[in-house]
């Protein structure tokens, strides 16, 4: 589980196949790999990996033909910058929101305008995530947490401060760019508990079951 708050922009090594799917090394900080053992879950432009070798550089992680269907990884490059961040600890402060690392789709950035001293981002989502964006609502961008400013249609619109700008990938974002899009985990429940609230309620209403179903069975008497 992480918080959506990058603790430093990593750069990828190298990226290679190995027997259908791919493997990953990412270069960082020593300060950033201190803390870190093997078996430990990071967040690379939003996407959960596992270390599967380190040293004081970096880390090497591999990816699933599944994680790579859903991401743009097959497509980075040696050089290419990314978002790291390692799972939070139950004892840290929440800054940002409860972030998966699982990325629902890939969006693309439409626009990208100077407002005062931020950035105004327009990014078109898939259309089968837009159910679960709501203007004020919680979205992570290649690992960002961020707040949607507004939505409509397809696009919704986010404002990048400098910080954010500076400390992240995102500043660096050219129109036509692919990011990774992970919705609230609270639209995903919510939508899940409706849907089986309202399953539920349909098969009440045409169950076969009947009073004379269970007097013929020897449930009822009458």
């Amino acid at each position: 589980m992480f918080t959506g708050l990058v603790e430093e922009v990593g750069v990828v090594n190298a990226i290679r196949q190995q027997s259908g799917d791919w493997v990953l090394e990412i270069g960082a900080t020593g300060g950033f790999m201190e803390d870190v053992r093997l078996g430990d879950s990071i967040a690379v432009n939003g996407v959960c990996l596992t270390l599967t070798s380190m040293s004081g550089k970096g880390f090497r992680a591999d990816v699933s033909r599944e994680t790579s269907a859903h991401t743009s990884i097959a497509a980075w490059r040696s050089g290419v910058k990314v978002n790291l961040e390692k799972a939070m600890q139950l004892s840290a402060r929440l800054g940002g929101h409860l972030v998966s690392g699982h990325v629902d789709g890939v969006g693309e950035l439409i626009s990208k305008q100077e407002d005062a001293r931020s950035l105004r981002l327009s990014i078109r989502a898939p259309e089968d995530l837009l159910r679960y964006i709501a203007a004020k609502g919680s979205i992570t961008v290649d690992g960002v947490s961020l707040t949607v400013n507004d939505i409509a249609g397809s696009e919704m619109s986010l404002n990048i401060v400098p910080h954010t700008a500076h400390a992240t990938t995102l500043g660096g974002l050219k129109t036509g760019s692919l990011v990774h899009l992970e919705v609230d985990l609270l639209a995903r429940y919510t939508e899940r508990l409706l849907f089986c609230a309202s399953a539920e309620k349909s098969d009440a209403k045409t169950s076969t079951i009947s009073k004379e179903f269970l007097a013929q069975h020897g449930f009822y008497k009458s």
